[in-house]
């Protein structure tokens, strides 16, 4: 049995069953509609693309507070109270949670937050990847499984592309000249997670098939990634024949498992429908 227990946010994008699965504890962030504000994977997705069609705004996204980390820290702690909590932090510079845990974790010496400097499906990587090696070494330390932690995190490679600019334009995340000629050339920017940042980077031109695999292509190559197992990140609004195409190179290239995972409120809120992205981490040279 472990002697350590992991804690992430909602925002990763981690499968309600899957977190289950592997003893994962989540943490809820937020998104605001309008007036109400939501706790992160408790309404459909569609809520968000009807509330942008309404009013040409995308809904505001938050993190999680220091009392939504306080209940989770209580509620491990009542049940495992010889357990170590380590928390694995959605991105520290794009959001206050990491800021809250630390709050909510003052006076516990039993507790931990480490920063993977990754959102969505990229964190995600980090934290399923850590709940094996938890699996696979149950008597490990904090200190080892952290060190542990920050190979990981310093291997995890992400980059999505959106299907469209109009949510990256509404959340002031590309400027007008930028939507309008994307949507005049019909031009993809990618998205790199780069230390906790989200940069754009390559534009790419065409339909989103076409766009998909040669990101994948490039990408993959370029960031040297271990062909033992990729993560396919997509949104709600992607189209199969996008899919097929991804997978088709994915098999190509050689990788050999395939995890697709949806993006949940939070991303999609930014990233819009239709978004693709890869995940996957660095082989060492």
């Amino acid at each position: 049995m472990n002697n350590i227990i992991l804690v992430a946010e909602t925002g990763s994008d981690i499968p309600k069953d899957i977190a289950e699965e592997m003893g994962i504890f989540l943490v809820p962030m937020h998104v605001t509609i309008g007036s109400e504000t939501f706790d992160d994977g408790t309404f459909p997705i569609e809520k968000i693309y009807e509330y942008y069609e309404d009013t040409n705004k995308i809904p505001k996204t938050s993190g999680s507070s220091p009392e939504d980390f306080i209940r989770v820290f209580d509620e491990i702690h009542r049940l495992y109270p010889d357990k170590q909590i380590l928390h694995l932090a959605y991105s520290a510079v794009t959001t206050c949670s990491y800021q809250s845990a630390l709050i909510a974790a003052e006076d516990r010496d039993y507790i931990m937050s480490f920063d993977t400097k990754q959102v969505s499906i990229g964190q995600a990587a980090i934290v399923i990847q850590t709940a094996r090696y938890l699996k696979a070494n149950p008597n490990v330390t904090m200190e080892e499984l952290v060190e542990e932690v920050r190979n990981l995190r310093d291997s995890c490679q992400m980059c999505f592309v959106p299907d469209k600019l109009e949510y990256l334009k509404a959340g002031g995340r590309v400027s007008n000249a930028v939507f309008i000629g994307g949507k005049i050339l019909s031009i993809h920017p990618s998205i790199e997670i780069e230390n906790g940042y989200l940069v754009a980077k390559k534009k790419y031109r065409g339909k989103m098939e076409r766009v998909v695999t040669k990101m994948i292509e490039e990408y993959s190559h370029m960031k040297n990634l271990d062909k033992k197992e990729v993560w396919l990140l997509w949104s709600m609004g992607l189209a199969n024949t996008v899919r097929r195409a991804a997978e088709d190179k994915i098999k190509e290239i050689g990788f050999e498992k395939i995890r697709w995972m949806q993006t949940g409120c939070v991303i999609t809120t930014h990233g819009g429908p239709g978004s693709f992205g890869i995940v996957g981490f660095s082989k060492a040279i």
